[in-house]
């Protein structure tokens, strides 16, 4: 059968479409744009709080999940989103006066180690994974990128418009939980749209806003909501323009080593939301998808590294499409074929990224508040989904100090040029202080427990 082949069912209510099936087309479409209103809110925000650009994200996005629907033979249904996992190292390597080709070389790099890993899993087995980055590990690392994160919110964002950001907050927490099914799974992108009316209502009851924008260093009057940006933009054309840093929107990446290894914890993270994704998928489907638990972390680095080297985000395999795929039991991949499609096209419309890149700063204080918290507290799920023993006193105290360095974003200066700092130190300390304890480990955890 050719890759492009789906057999056409018609199923009762309730009754599954597997990877291979296909409804008529014209519900897979129209599937396929619910998984794009599914992934559209993460997807575009990550690449507006790393300072690139979301409209060419959008677009690579799309690519990227066709190419890895490809590498999987289309076995592994899903769709690549923005990734969040490099935020933290991002912002580190804007604080230390990288501009965004310093960011894309130094994760177009970090896609390629995910790509080789994926490689390795792929002729290794997937037991590797286990051996080298046990759940306890993944999970502090996850939890210290997202943890990392919390000085962003508080003195870029959310002072922005503090009351905007808590409204926006409160509503995205509401949403996320109480909302009926479908809803629920687009809290990012209704939050989103929340905000923007907040904040276009409050500049016309109470006039412009005081504070320092993002990237100023004094505070200013301003309006909340700006659309001249939208009104100047074409309907169709390529991504284009400059990014706020002054660097082209579509650009060629540069290489440090210091940059790149403020990022590479980043993999540690991809390697845990892939390997999640695959075995979700092989449990809603019923089917074994292990031999194919390489191919998606291979893909997932070739297209992390695609995008980067134009000036796109990293990618990562999405949630928010679990959770439609969990809802409607459609499992095809052709209804990913039709949702990259559609994100190609919002992605050649420059009114559109306009629109995105005109969001008020309040409104991603918000968000991000929400998000980052998730980030962390995914590394928790972690533990927890795994029932990683913190009585044992490997787990207690191999992961402790790396977590403390990655929050507290603690430096070590190992030359006037060269230092590891926040979440790249943590990592590196959270992995070599864990197997240091777990293959020395000669202490009872009741012992260690009563002396600390």
């Amino acid at each position: 059968m050719s890759l492009f082949s789906w057999e056409k069912v018609d199923p009762e209510p309730g009754v599954a479409v597997a990877p291979h099936q296909r409804l008529s087309w014209g519900k897979t479409v129209g599937l396929g744009a619910q998984h794009v209103v599914a992934m559209f809110g993460a997807t575009f925000v990550f690449p507006l709080v790393m300072g690139l650009d979301p409209n060419l994200a959008i677009m690579f996005s799309g690519i990227c999940t066709i190419m890895f629907l490809l590498v999987c033979n289309n076995k592994v249904p899903s769709y690549l989103g923005t990734s969040a996992s490099f935020v933290g190292g991002v912002v580190a390597i804007r604080a230390q006066g990288g501009d965004s080709a310093d960011v894309t070389g130094s994760i177009l790099v970090a896609g390629l180690v995910l790509l080789l890993i994926g490689v390795l899993v792929h002729f290794a087995g997937a037991g590797m994974i286990h051996k080298i980055l046990p759940p306890a590990v993944t999970g502090a690392v996850v939890m210290l990128i997202g943890f990392n994160l919390a000085p962003v919110v508080a003195n870029t964002y959310w002072p922005q418009d503090q009351w905007v950001a808590l409204l926006t907050a409160t509503f995205m927490v509401i949403a996320a939980v109480l909302l009926p099914g479908f809803w629920s799974r687009i809290a990012v992108l209704l939050a989103l749209i929340f905000g923007y009316l907040v904040s276009w209502l409050f500049d016309g009851v109470f006039g412009p806003i005081t504070s320092v924008l993002g990237g100023a260093t004094e505070a200013t009057e301003h309006d909340r909501v700006t659309w001249a940006g939208v009104k100047a933009a074409d309907w169709i054309g390529l991504p284009s323009g400059t990014l706020a840093d002054g660097v082209d929107v579509v650009h060629g990446p540069s290489f440090s080593l210091t940059f790149i290894l403020l990022v590479l914890p980043g993999v540690i993270a991809l390697i845990a939301e892939n390997t999640g994704h695959v075995k979700a998928v092989a449990e809603m489907t019923g089917e074994d998808l292990d031999p194919y638990m390489g191919r998606a972390i291979g893909a997932d680095g070739a297209a992390t590294a695609l995008a980067s080297l134009f000036g796109g985000s990293p990618t990562t395999t999405y949630a928010e499409n679990i959770g439609v795929m969990s809802a409607t039991k459609v499992y095809s991949t052709a209804a990913y074929y039709a949702a990259a499609v559609v994100a190609i096209l919002l992605g050649l419309c420059p009114k559109f990224g306009a629109i995105v890149n005109a969001t008020p700063g309040g409104v991603l204080g918000g968000i991000t508040v929400v998000l980052y918290g998730m980030i962390g507290l995914v590394g928790a799920k972690i533990w927890v989904d795994n029932r990683v023993d913190f009585g044992n006193p490997v787990n207690l105290v191999g992961l402790a100090a790396g977590i403390i360095i990655g929050v507290g974003n603690v430096t070590l200066e190992i030359t006037d040029d060269f230092q590891l700092t926040g979440i790249a130190l943590g990592t590196i300390v959270v992995i070599v202080y864990y197997h240091l304890v777990a293959r020395n480990k000669s202490t009872t955890s009741g012992e260690v427990t009563r002396n600390l």
